[in-house]
């Protein structure tokens, strides 16, 4: 019976950095086929190590991983993308903060699901350098909640599973999806706000289109403010706290 391997190649994207020891960091990386995972790399605080500077926040590298026995361990690393608009705007950074950090959290490590390292990669690219880094970043949680299996229901009523008509209506933190107005009242306990039938419209093009289809709109301030309130109060109900890149970035808008 062949022996596993103690080491493997793979591609990853840094989700978070954080000192260990005296000269160590430990990285919490996203994977394309071993996952979400925290890994040690050894005296990368150090400023001769080679892996200083290749193991930085919201890049790509290319990783050499030794598997230890409760961490693997960053033999070699390589950064493959810098995103250095992510670190020369302070308000595309942030954003890429929010993307790394939702995914953390609606992740537990050893996860792999198939579509969320492209997802994320392509986010980091489009927040790099798209005009309207938010509509990249709504497009990111749409995709992100259908990968993670709390796709939002924008199609029918999740009370009585009729087609939503074309009027205002009504969205359920709690049931995850509109509720037609004839419902609404009857539900104000399940975390029930009202969403125009134009902020509607925009999140289910963005929920079934490619995202070169979605690029081009030109979404007015009022619109992309409903469409963040009803998405960022879905993912707060569902992950049960506030993400901590939001106050972030509405201080930065400030």
């Amino acid at each position: 019976m062949p022996r596993p391997e103690r080491a493997f190649r793979t591609p990853a994207i840094i989700l978070k950095r954080r000192d260990f020891g005296e000269a160590d960091r430990l990285l919490t990386i996203l994977t394309p086929q071993h996952g979400k995972r925290d890994v040690i790399a050894k005296g990368a605080r150090k400023p001769t190590s080679h892996k200083t500077g290749h193991v930085e926040l919201f890049t790509r590298s290319d990783l050499l991983l030794h598997k230890g026995r409760d961490l693997d361990i960053v033999v070699q690393a390589e950064m493959t993308e810098p995103y250095l608009a992510l670190r020369e705007d302070l308000g595309r950074g942030a954003y890429a903060s929010y993307a790394a950090e939702l995914l953390d959290r609606f992740t537990a490590s050893g996860d792999d699901l198939p579509g969320l390292f492209m997802l994320l990669d392509e986010t980091l690219a489009r927040l790099c350098v798209d005009p309207d880094p938010r509509l990249a970043v709504r497009y990111y949680e749409l995709h992100l909640l259908d990968l993670v299996g709390f796709r939002p229901e924008l199609i029918e009523c999740v009370i009585s599973r009729e087609p939503v008509q074309p009027q205002d209506q009504f969205f359920s933190f709690a049931l995850g999806g509109v509720v037609s107005p004839a419902y609404a009242h009857a539900h104000r306990g399940a975390a029930v706000v009202p969403i125009s039938m134009l902020a509607l419209k925009l999140l289910r093009h963005m929920q079934r289109s490619p995202y070169s289809q979605v690029r081009s709109l030109t979404i007015a301030p009022a619109l992309h403010d409903e469409a963040e309130r009803i998405l960022l109060g879905y993912i707060t109900f569902t992950l049960e706290r506030q993400l901590q890149s939001v106050e972030f970035i509405r201080r930065i808008r400030r």
